[in-house]
């Protein structure tokens, strides 16, 4: 059963991830957790931490993925109502 927590873990949203490592982060400074408490909730947060830095290069990888599919296609900034023909 102890699987379950991790499986939960990798099921995560970047920014479920994100705010369970700020939890993780808060629980670690507030110096109130006893020597294994801490020692456990910090190796959850490397945990954490790895699997944010996994969807980030994932979602990396997905943008050069399309940039490459349309090499010709010229990057702009983003305008707020700005409607996309193409689409």
């Amino acid at each position: 059963m102890a699987r379950k927590p991790k499986e939960a873990e990798n099921e995560l949203d970047f920014e479920s991830t994100l705010a369970q490592l700020e939890q993780v982060v808060n629980q670690l400074e507030s110096g109130d957790l006893p020597l294994e408490e801490a020692l456990k909730t910090f190796e959850r947060g490397v945990n954490l931490a790895k699997q944010g830095q996994q969807r980030l290069q994932q979602a990396e990888q997905r943008i050069q993925i399309l940039l490459h599919k349309n090499a010709t296609a010229e990057l702009s900034d983003y305008e707020q109502g700005q409607q996309d023909d193409g689409l």
